[in-house]
């Protein structure tokens, strides 16, 4: 059975300098995201992002992995998220999915997907449709 948490998150997004000649010669953005939920995802999540800007105003796109570590609705352990987003001239379509297989702890045979609210006064939130599967053996 499906089930869903929302909550507030914080989020700290450091640029990062490119560390190889063929990452400078790509010219993409590579940052670090360090982020703390709250509700019924208590956790916190570190990982990795790469975006680009275009010339025109409003379009851009990131990818993203981090891992996420804490309790959700109680059960402990960590999973990693997927993002892909693209903005479209200010128009945003993004992505947000647990990779597969990658729970552990508690959180063994989780799946979801995470929607990332920003609101207006530029606080986040989180809104995460979930399910914990028993292993298959």
């Amino acid at each position: 059975m499906s089930q869903r948490v929302t909550g507030p998150f914080e989020v700290k997004v450091t640029p990062q300098k490119p560390d190889t000649q063929i990452a400078r010669a790509a010219n993409l953005g590579r940052l670090t995201i360090d982020k703390r939920f709250h509700g019924e995802l208590e956790a916190i999540s570190k990982g990795e992002m790469l975006a680009t800007q275009t010339e025109v105003k409003g379009s851009a796109a990131y990818v993203a992995l981090e891992r996420v570590t804490g309790t959700l609705k109680g059960r402990s352990g960590s999973f990693v998220l997927q993002h892909s987003a693209t903005m479209n001239r200010g128009k945003p379509v993004s992505s947000v999915t647990v990779v597969p297989d990658s729970g552990t702890g508690e959180l063994k045979g989780l799946s979801g997907k995470m929607n990332i609210v920003v609101a207006a006064d530029g606080s986040h939130s989180y809104e995460f449709d979930f399910r914990v599967e028993p292993e298959a053996g």
